[in-house]
């Protein structure tokens, strides 16, 4: 910055900037305007002005021009330029005249201490007022004039904002910098400008993302504008590169605007909605991500329960909970279901329908278990455990396993390492589960569900009395061990099913894709890896909701299409 010799002071009051700059003339103010600055200066009640915006470190009216000759006036105890007198200021190859109402309209700042200064000078006969020059960009010098002038500034796009914020820094403009900390945020997504509103993406899950945390260290903070420079002794701001995301698309940013906006989002494919979840992850917008993923919600009249249906890959843990059944006041619940509610986005829980898929999931008719593998295998171990410490249950694993090297965390993927499963998973799949076996509509005969060793959860009745009173008579209750195994005295079906198959003509399917409900129940019988380790007498048992099966290898190489 330098200041330039001014012989003569031209007597015009007002803002001019020559070679096609910036003219505003000043007009007077009324009698009632300069009494209530008298006023203000002196202490006394001021008249309203709905206008009014803050200036420098306290509230006052909004800036006027003032027709005194005073030169040494005080404004919270900041020094006053007189409100007609023109200063100039060079800025670059430009020169710009403000008056003092202009200057003061954003104060305390370089301008007005170094003006001020001036006045001291030219009052002590040290000489006549200096022009100021400083060489920097005249044209982002001319949108701050505005903003002195008292028009609002909006920012055009991202490098515009910068050249603003770096001068306003840099001319200590406090004022300026706030409207530019509280304004739009500026960004470049793949080569296009958008102007985001600030709350924009301050719900729940979305306010920590990559631009509010961007911006932090981006641009700094009111106090802290340069982070690791001291500003007071830069001869010029450091360069600052306008924010952009070049490598991600703006069509896809645009459609999480319009949804973060509270607008219905039409998605047009599983591969659009693979791109809205890409750049959600990348963005950190948790709360429209869990918007985004695939889900069902709807009531479910014969059970008396609204449900959810949701992909295994697709479940966060603290969404996950589990709702004991109902039961008297005095008697703890036997089990209960999994319920979910998908983070930031629900009020409440629903009953858990997991989506299963890849073709990772092997059913065993011999057993009623079901074999899980690759990541499929990894998310169940992950989901039970996850169940297991919702309901404070103790870990099954061996001591030694847990203080080694990695801890539990190296033990091999398994929901045997859960208290609540053995590494194959007890199933169940009653009448009402919807079954297509080799592309065809399949019904599971009596004799089939007969082998099933457990109670049929899926029903109302399982859920209710029968299970919390282990005394009561029940076809499916053992009354001499009070465990719930199978008996004799099942009812007779109420029609006669088409029988398609036995046991021993399928003997294991390959579930393509399956929807399963997850009953929480006491034990049946013994867990043979957990009896040394402490049993926690619960376990996990799928149960079948739909299902899309083939019958072993042959029923797979069925539905093989050729490759094209």
């Amino acid at each position: 910055m330098f200041a330039v010799n001014n012989s003569e002071q031209d007597p015009w009051v007002g803002d001019d900037m020559q070679s096609g700059s910036l003219v505003s003339s000043v007009s007077g103010q009324s009698r009632s305007e300069l009494d209530n600055f008298a006023a203000e200066q002196s202490g006394g009640k001021q008249a309203s002005n709905p206008l009014a915006h803050p200036l420098g470190n306290g509230p006052t009216k909004t800036p006027g021009v003032l027709r005194t000759g005073e030169a040494a006036l005080m404004r919270n105890g900041q020094a006053v330029l007189p409100m007609e007198k023109a200063f100039s200021i060079q800025i670059g190859w430009r020169l710009f005249r403000l008056s003092g109402a202009s200057i003061m309209s954003d104060a305390p700042s370089y301008f007005s201490t170094y003006f001020d200064e001036q006045l001291r000078l030219e009052e002590r006969g040290s000489g006549p007022m200096k022009t100021l020059f400083i060489d920097r960009d005249p044209d982002t010098f001319a949108d701050i004039c505005r903003h002195l002038q008292g028009y609002w500034v909006i920012p055009r796009d991202n490098a515009h904002y910068v050249k603003l914020y770096a001068d306003a820094q840099f001319y200590s403009l406090p004022r300026l910098i706030s409207l530019l900390f509280d304004s739009e945020i500026c960004v470049a997504i793949g080569g296009q400008q958008f102007q985001i509103p600030r709350d924009t993406f301050s719900g729940p899950g979305n306010s920590s993302n990559f631009f509010s945390l961007g911006f932090a260290g981006f641009l700094g903070t009111r106090d802290d504008a340069f982070p690791g420079l001291e500003s007071k002794g830069l001869m010029r701001p450091p360069p600052v590169q306008p924010q952009s995301v070049p490598n991600r698309s703006p069509k896809v940013f645009a459609d999480l605007i319009h949804l973060s906006r509270g607008y219905p989002l039409t998605i047009r494919d599983a591969h659009h909605r693979a791109e809205l979840l890409s750049d959600c992850k990348y963005y950190g917008f948790k709360g429209l991500m869990h918007k985004i993923f695939v889900h069902s919600i709807s009531y479910n009249a014969d059970r008396g329960t609204s449900e959810i249906v949701m992909r295994l890959e697709d479940l966060h843990k603290s969404g996950i909970s589990f709702i004991g059944d109902a039961s008297p006041s005095d008697q703890s619940p036997l089990g209960g279901w999994v319920n979910y509610s998908r983070p930031f986005v629900d009020e409440q829980s629903y009953e858990c329908v997991v989506e299963i898929g890849n073709q990772e999931t092997k059913i065993d008719f011999r057993s009623m278990r079901a074999d899980f593998y690759g990541d499929t295998k990894a998310r169940i171990s992950s989901l039970f455990q996850v169940v297991a410490d919702k309901m404070n249950l103790p870990s099954n694993l061996p001591l030694g396993l847990m203080m080694s090297s990695g801890g539990a965390s190296a033990a091999p993927v398994s929901p045997a390492n859960t208290p609540l499963s053995e590494d194959r998973v007890k199933i169940r799949i009653g009448p009402e589960a919807h079954v297509i076996l080799d592309g065809e509509n399949h019904t599971m005969d009596d004799g089939n569900l007969d082998l099933q060793h457990n109670f049929d959860p899926s029903s109302p009745a399982s859920s209710s009395s029968t299970l919390q009173t282990p005394s009561i008579a029940s076809p499916w209750l053992n009354s001499s061990s009070n465990t719930l195994t199978p008996t004799n005295s099942r009812p007779p079906p109420t029609k006669k099913r088409k029988r398609r198959g036995s046991l021993d003509d399928f003997g294991e399917w390959i579930v393509k894709k399956g929807q399963w409900r997850l009953r929480v129940q006491p034990r049946t019988e013994p867990n043979p890896r957990s009896m040394t380790n402490g049993d926690s007498g619960m376990e996990i048992i799928l149960v079948a909701v739909k299902l899309n099966a083939v019958s072993g290898q042959r029923g797979r190489n069925m539905t093989r299409d050729y490759i094209s």
